[in-house]
């Protein structure tokens, strides 16, 4: 139907000279009485650092987390477009660049992912960032309607004003909304009023990832890209003598031959020339004095420091005249071994150094710290170093190094060849690489009162040290305690009157770095093992024991309830039996009953329910995805993985020695989100701790055999029995407790 408008010749020029200098999105000429002129864009409107819209609806997010698998690129963006108000399926997501805005809220002057972190440190700023992009765009629409801003409101990607029924789209008002100051403070949504944050939504990255356009670090081509490997020590701490490179130069693709920090590259016009090349290339070492590394020689050394007194890390009440004075007390050894991250795919960076510049493509859980090691390096300033976040495919911690080694590799053999290098790692220099989850040997004793609940506990913990001399030392080194080896019981959640923590910090023999879930790895391993046994000492069911010493901390009880009452804990299905624990840990609290079931002293977990408290839920789907996964990585460390050393060499190499669980191990893993209104927590961690005691508590329950050193194996020996009842002295009374 067509309308005829009444126009003044004034008002006609005025509109037809804006229209003949800029193309104008969403112009408005009903009788031009209401003169809506929109001001042209001559570009995107950058709304603040997470936030870019542009004159053709697009909108683009800057996220500053990375993505490894973990949902960052989906729940993120989640936070943002809930107060923005856009239509989901229009938003794209960039990798943010390395900039003093994308700083980690939490963590001062560094942009980083890890820590389970992501939604907690990123929750307010990014709800915030969108709710000031939408107010500027509600404000812009305001002044062209000359009506008050608090008449009209956003929706679906629009402005909207009611009362006159008029609208605006984002990317028609970029050019307006570009012309204002950005608000100092805006109101966020109340959580009764989401409409996006709580629900389940598809993730934006998985159509990249499934027809083959998401970028990873190994995929990164650059116009004549050289590829190198490196010879790297075969023993930690080794330096190089010297090297014969003639057989290696005349394998064919072979460039050249270059001495690095860490050893010796290879660089070849092809990954295969790189690696004929290194197998060619004849290096001597000086192995230094770990070239007698043993893992079965180191064990007895942890075994001697855990007999000295430690550092203390928790004292409350007096835990050793408790012990001393106990009728009945139980005494047990746990043992874990060092890890490897084993992401799928290994480790990798491109660096393309210039005489003025240098560029990186890598996939980094640490981009300021990798970028100022390129700095560093190359000798240029910071500025001058442009970082791009790749996708990782998986980093677990091994890509959020404090000494940035495996991109300074890469900037070294760059600048040494003045052209683009891709340094890729193999998987066995991965495995044999270094930078694992520490070894650690737990003593724990524990006396019981006359009802059978622990009085006194004292853990003494032997392990190396994640942080000593590195940049996060500051932060995580109180008093000579780690505090990430003592996390998950210098905080024990069990009601004990008397408790104490020992830190004994091992030699630092190999690079020790975070693995998924840190220190709450082994101390769950030991706290929940432990519990379960006292809970059988004392005659209870591990469920009702666990909740009467949880009486302070309701979360947890009405976790385990859930738990309890979707894993139909007591009733396992014929032939298996049932294992439980319960852990808190980055904000959250997960608990896991585990089914195992076992033949011929071979282990298997046909299901697994899970449930979990992370506060405030972002995306119920990732929620899930993140529990299945934290599963089955702490089940490979449960029941197969190690890495052990003789005459100081790493004796695993690749997924033959250091296996994965096949597809027929995976159990039916059932997950169970517990309602909140807590503070969100953390999610990509917390799900792997409770899985190993889960597994090894349910080994016991169907074979009365205590597990207690990692991996769990019936077939080998077991350590001699330390668990004992010890009955106090005749003619002496019980002290009372006051």
């Amino acid at each position: 139907m067509s309308q005829i408008f009444n126009c003044s010749r004034r008002d006609f020029c005025k509109n037809g000279a804006l229209l003949g200098t800029s193309l104008v999105l969403g112009f408005y000429l009903p009788g031009c009485q209401k003169k809506e002129i929109i001001p042209p864009a001559s570009g995107p409107f950058k709304a603040n650092a997470f936030i870019q819209i542009a004159p053709d609806e697009s909108i683009t997010f800057f996220i500053n987390k990375s993505e490894m698998g973990q949902g960052v690129y989906t729940s993120l963006p989640m936070l943002i477009a809930e107060e923005l108000e856009v239509e989901w399926q229009k938003i794209k997501v960039e990798a943010a660049p390395v900039a003093p805005e994308y700083n980690h809220t939490q963590w001062g002057n560094l942009q980083g992912t890890g820590g389970s972190t992501s939604i907690r440190s990123t929750w307010d700023q990014l709800r915030s960032a969108g709710a000031a992009g939408r107010t500027m765009l509600i404000q812009a629409a305001a002044q062209i309607w000359e009506v008050p801003p608090d008449q009209c409101k956003a929706e679906a990607g629009k402005v909207i004003h009611p009362k006159g029924e008029k609208t605006l789209s984002y990317g028609t008002l970029v050019g307006a909304a570009a012309k204002l100051q950005p608000p100092k403070q805006v109101p966020l949504k109340p959580a009764t009023a989401f409409k996006i944050i709580g629900k389940p939504r598809p993730r934006l990255d998985s159509a990249a990832k499934v027809n083959g356009t998401a970028e990873f670090g190994i995929d990164v081509k650059r116009p004549n890209l050289l590829t190198a490997v490196i010879a790297r020590p075969p023993v930690f701490g080794a330096k190089l003598k010297d090297f014969n490179a003639e057989a290696t130069k005349v394998v064919p693709g072979v460039k050249e031959v270059v001495p690095v920090d860490t050893g010796v590259a290879v660089v070849a016009e092809n990954f295969w020339a790189a690696i004929k090349g290194r197998d060619a290339l004849k290096v001597m070492w000086d192995q230094g004095p770990l070239a007698r590394l043993d893992s079965i020689a180191q064990g007895k050394e942890y075994q001697a420091l855990a007999q000295k007194p430690g550092l203390v890390a928790t004292s409350r009440g007096d835990a050793a005249a408790t012990l001393a004075a106990a009728a009945k007390k139980i005494e047990a050894v746990y043992e874990v071994p060092y890890l490897a991250h084993a992401p799928m795919e290994p480790l990798n960076c491109v660096a393309d150094v210039r005489a003025d510049s240098c560029e990186i493509w890598v996939g980094t859980q640490m981009q300021t710290l990798d970028r100022n090691a390129a700095a560093e390096v190359t000798g240029l300033a910071p500025e001058k170093i442009k970082l791009h976040t790749t996708f990782l495919g998986g980093g677990f911690g091994r890509r959020a190094v404090g000494d940035s080694h495996f991109v300074r590799e890469a900037v070294q053999v760059s600048k040494a060849m003045q052209a683009p290098v891709k340094v890729i790692w193999t998987r066995e220099d991965d495995i044999r690489g270094g930078y694992y989850r520490p070894r650690a040997y737990h003593t724990v004793r524990v006396a019981l009162d006359e009802g059978n609940l622990p009085a006194a506990w004292q853990q003494r913990i032997v392990c190396q040290s994640i942080v000593k001399g590195t940049p996060f030392e500051e932060g995580l080194m109180k008093e000579g305690i780690d505090q990430t080896a003592v996390e998950g019981v210098a905080d024990l959640s069990y009601a004990v009157p008397n408790l104490q923590v020992e830190y004994q910090m091992a030699p630092a023999v190999v690079p020790v770095l975070w693995w998924r879930s840190v220190g709450h790895s082994f101390t769950a391993f030991v706290k929940e093992c432990f519990i379960d046994e006292l809970a059988h000492a004392a005659g209870q069911d591990p469920l009702d024991y666990r909740k009467q010493l949880l009486s302070e901390h309701p979360r947890q009880i009405a976790l385990l309830d859930l738990l309890a009452q979707k894993a139909g804990w007591g009733k396992p299905e014929k032939g298996t039996a049932q294992g439980i624990a319960i852990h808190e840990s980055f904000g959250s609290i997960v608990a896991q009953v585990a089914e195992v079931m076992v033949e011929n002293n071979k282990i298997r977990v046909p299901r697994v329910v899970c449930a979990v408290d992370c506060g405030q839920t972002v995306n119920p789907d990732t929620i899930a995805a993140q529990m299945q996964s934290a599963i089955y990585f702490g089940m490979a460390a449960a029941l197969h993985d190690t890495i052990t050393f003789k005459n100081g060499r790493v004796e695993q190499s690749n997924f033959h020695d250091y296996p994965m669980p096949r597809l027929a191990e995976m159990p039916a893993v059932e997950v169970h989100i517990m309602p909140s209104k807590e503070k969100p927590g953390g999610i990509g961690e917390p799900g792997v701790p409770p899985i190993a005691p889960a597994i090894a508590n349910a080994v016991f329950a169907a074979t009365k055999v205590r597990l207690r050193t990692m991996p769990l194996n019936l077939a080998a020996p077991q350590p001699a029995p330390k668990a004992r009842a010890a009955r106090k002295p005749a003619g002496k009374k019980n002290k009372k407790k006051k």
